[in-house]
């Protein structure tokens, strides 16, 4: 179910000033497949891959862009923005939350999103 949120956080934003992109945190094994006579997989000289921004990043990142003040002259910025995507009823990790506090204490917009309204809200940094 949040994979749907995501996607339906993703098309509704997109259609804006914002950009969000799936990020998928984890770690697989890469190294020589060598298929068996039973059909099952062997990984020879196994190394691990780890994917993802780092343990805790939010389901979704990309930026806000904003035109800032006229000290400026117009300018566009792009925001660091970073949304973890929950179920209802359902809160982030530990180091969820510190990754969402660390992106706003460093000037981003982040925070834990469970529909587009609340994804909505967040990217315009309320």
């Amino acid at each position: 179910m949040e994979q749907n949120i995501q996607n339906e956080i993703r098309l509704a934003l997109g259609q804006s000033n914002v950009r969000l992109f799936r990020n998928n945190v984890g770690m697989a094994w890469s190294g020589e497949v060598v298929t068996l006579k039973n059909g099952d997989k062997l990984i020879k000289n196994p190394r691990p891959v780890h994917f993802g921004l780092c343990e805790g990043s939010s389901d979704l990142i990309g930026f806000t862009t904003v035109t800032v003040t006229p000290e400026m002259v117009g300018q566009k910025v792009a925001i660091f923005t970073a949304v973890e995507v929950k179920q209802p009823g359902r809160y982030p990790s530990p180091t969820q939350r510190n990754f969402i506090a660390q992106v706003r204490q460093n000037g981003g917009r982040s925070g834990v999103a469970t529909d587009v309204n609340s994804a909505r809200l967040i990217c315009n940094g309320v």
